[in-house]
């Protein structure tokens, strides 16, 4: 009897050491090089509460073993895929953060010959990053612009859940475009996104109840376009813009996306007015953003006088070089709800550069914006990078961490301030994806890390872009079609009361 006891303990020993992966080679050559993965996780940094980093290698071997390595605590895979699971990563990152980081040693096989590669570390911060991310799916296509829609991801895990699916409401002969969402910091309990052609709107959800309102008046350009939403009050800064595109036959970027005319409003939910910020018919107001005390209201403006009124449109494609934004700030007085007058932040016209998307970090210290050669839409031109400004001293340069040879957009701060997502085209150069950065209270940032996916070769098969990523600390609960069954309603007209 004890003889049989011992052969099932040694079968249940023998199961679980090949359910935890294969055995480490104990006889190999040793590599002085670090292996090719994908996604690149070579020496990044990453939040406590991060989901597991799957990665492959992007060589084919006949045999491939992993050991992560925290403290006491030891994970052996096998595979050309490490896929490492929930519970095993959870136990490397506690041990990682009593002061080592985890150790990566990948050991390949081709035929009867084992070699080991040099080990690298994957680090980890104690700095949590939200738990949600928002973004709109979008194909890179004129012809199926419709198949969008707006999802939300867990970033501790894998989840993902569609907030509203394009195609809910549109028809046939009539189409729906979406743009991106957008919350009060990151509250899932008030957000909004426009709609646009049929039924259109913008669809504000303010604690758990749907609005669908009508921004466009006889004295604004345009309905609400970029939003920003009072860090305390509900009340809504957007932009309003003439936009229009243009496309290339010759030039590396094909596209460019731009504003013939653009103004800042300001809308109340509570009392449905909108009011104008800024309306100067010689600079192009766009892309608000308010300081975490929502005393500022940071935007971006480009001073452009037009030489023939017949045709702006025209105009303003044949000198689109020449449109150069600064990035500049209005005092707000919550009180009042009166805006002081205009004050230059960062003059880019001046280094012959245009500067964009103006976002302030939570203690109120750094300003991360998108800097390229000219224009709005820097989505669409390779030379676009990050840049950060210190606005404790004027410090102001490329954010050179963060930046790579291809794109850099879109981008925002986590609710901590500890952490950045940029949207980058750095894979490929064609589809825009989430990266994430560790920045410390000096505005250090560690190496971006890609959106971690279940399956590391997703992203390299998904062909869509992620667009407009913004941090969540919930879900949004209501329902695609909730959101849909709204749109279906008329619109409530808002008032339009004159200048604050």
């Amino acid at each position: 009897m004890k003889r049989i006891y011992e052969l099932i303990m040694m079968a249940g020993a023998c199961l679980l050491a090949a359910c935890q992966g294969a055995q480490v080679p104990t006889v190999y050559d040793q590599l002085k090089m670090q292996p090719a993965i994908y996604p690149d996780y070579i020496g990044v940094m990453v939040p406590v509460n991060m989901a597991p980093l799957h990665f492959q290698l992007t060589d084919r071997y006949d045999e491939v073993v992993t050991r992560f390595t925290a403290g006491n605590e030891q994970l052996v895979l096998s595979g050309q895929q490490v896929l490492p699971e929930q519970d095993d990563w959870q136990e490397l990152v506690a041990e990682a953060l009593k002061g080592d980081s985890i150790s990566v040693e990948v050991f390949t096989r081709m035929g009867d010959k084992w070699q080991r590669y040099a080990p690298f570390g994957i680090h980890v911060s104690p700095d949590s990053i939200d738990p949600w991310l928002t973004y709109r799916l979008i194909s890179p296509s004129y012809v199926t612009y419709e198949e969008l829609t707006i999802n939300q991801r867990c970033l501790e895990n894998y989840e993902e859940r569609v907030i509203y699916d394009n195609m809910l409401c549109s028809t046939e002969l009539s189409g729906q475009c979406i743009n991106c969402h957008y919350s009060q910091l990151g509250n899932p309990q008030r957000t909004q996104f426009h709609a646009r052609q049929n039924l259109g709107g913008t669809m504000l959800n303010i604690d758990g109840k749907l609005h669908k309102v009508n921004l466009k008046t006889d004295s604004t350009l345009s309905a609400g376009v970029y939003p920003a939403w009072h860090p305390q009050l509900n009340i809504i800064a957007y932009s309003t813009n003439n936009t229009m595109q243009s496309f290339h036959t010759f030039d590396v970027d094909k596209i460019e996306v731009l504003d013939a005319q653009s103004d800042l409003i300001l809308y109340d939910p509570v009392s449905n007015e909108v009011s104008t910020i800024e309306n100067d018919k010689n600079e192009f107001e766009t892309f608000p953003c308010w300081t975490p005390d929502g005393r500022w209201l940071y935007y971006s403006s480009a001073h452009f006088e037009y030489r023939d009124t017949t045709d702006q449109d025209a105009e303003c494609i044949m000198r689109y070089k020449e449109i150069k934004y600064n990035i500049y700030r209005k005092s707000f007085d919550p009180a009042t709800r009166t805006f002081g007058p205009r004050e230059m932040v960062f003059a880019a016209d001046t280094l012959g550069l245009s500067a964009t998307l103006p976002r302030i970090s939570p203690e109120g210290r750094f300003l991360l914006m998108a800097v390229g050669e000219w224009g709005t839409f820097h989505i669409w031109h390779r030379d676009a990078d990050l840049w950060l400004v210190d606005l404790q001293t004027g410090e102001a340069g490329p954010f050179e961490a963060v930046n790579s040879p291809s794109v850099e957009s879109y981008h925002n701060w986590s609710s901590n301030g500890r952490w950045i997502v940029v949207s980058s085209r750095r894979d490929d150069g064609n589809f825009t994806r989430p990266f994430f950065a560790h920045v410390d209270k000096d505005g250090h940032a560690t190496k971006p890390f890609e959106l971690p996916t279940d399956d590391p070769n997703y992203h390299r098969e998904f062909m869509k872009s992620y667009n407009v990523p913004e941090f969540m600390r919930g879900p949004v609960t209501l329902k695609p079609q909730e959101f849909a069954d709204a749109l279906k309603k008329p619109a409530v007209e808002a008032k339009y009361v004159g200048r604050k």
